[in-house]
């Protein structure tokens, strides 16, 4: 898919038995080596960020010469695009598919947020692309942002429909702002990252979790 038309999967419209494997499927040797420049640049993207990749710097991760990765990608722009559309499929996996095993209503909604409060926490040691990108392009446009910003909307989607599904299950008030909910379970997530990461304050892992319990009970129904 060419760079200029970045396409983000929709949590929305995937049910959990449809999660696509990643484990057993057979690869060309153009696409394994393809998937391997992916992974190197994942990694680099983790701790230099989306803007520290280049072309030159995957070459020399990998062994390879400048011009075999950019034989994969064709310019630098597509090759941050792969390591969104990565990332976005990796959080899908760890984040949102097993949450969709729980019973609809409040213990998914919950295990959205402890899914994600996981894989936040690995990532308070490595980076989170989602808020490293967000700084890198929040004043910027094109198909970089387009792709990075439409990942994001596309998990607060699946988690505002989660907040939905708990008011219709009659466990939330009825008159919830849903998007005023979510705006806060997303607050303590970022609030996690700048406190943990960034000021490295001890205990901010388990203040997340007790302002989303805060959080469900100021709505509880």
């Amino acid at each position: 898919m060419p760079a200029s038309s970045p396409s983000i999967p929709s949590l929305a419209a995937k049910p959990a038995a449809r999660a696509p494997r990643r484990d057993g499927r057979v690869l060309h040797k153009g696409q394994q080596t393809k998937a391997a420049i992916i992974e190197a640049a994942l990694g680099l993207a983790t701790h230099i960020g989306l803007e520290g990749l280049s072309i030159g710097a995957l070459a020399d991760v990998t062994g390879m010469s400048k011009s075999g990765v950019f034989a994969h990608f064709g310019s630098r722009e597509e090759l941050q695009i792969s390591v969104v559309r990565e990332y976005h499929q990796r959080f899908e996996q760890e984040v949102f598919y097993p949450a969709m095993a729980e019973e609809r209503g409040l213990p998914r909604l919950r295990a959205m947020f402890a899914h994600w409060m996981q894989r936040t926490s690995i990532e308070i040691d490595s980076g989170c692309i989602y808020i490293s990108g967000a700084v890198e392009f929040d004043d910027r446009q094109g198909p970089v942002r387009d792709a990075l910003a439409g990942s994001v909307l596309t998990w607060m989607a699946a988690m505002k429909r989660g907040i939905q599904q708990c008011k219709e299950c009659g466990q939330l008030q009825a008159d919830v702002d849903e998007d005023q909910m979510l705006f806060e379970i997303h607050g303590l997530i970022l609030a996690l990252h700048y406190e943990a990461r960034f000021l490295k304050t001890p205990g901010s892992l388990g203040r997340a979790t007790t302002g989303f319990d805060n959080i469900l009970a100021r709505y509880a129904a």
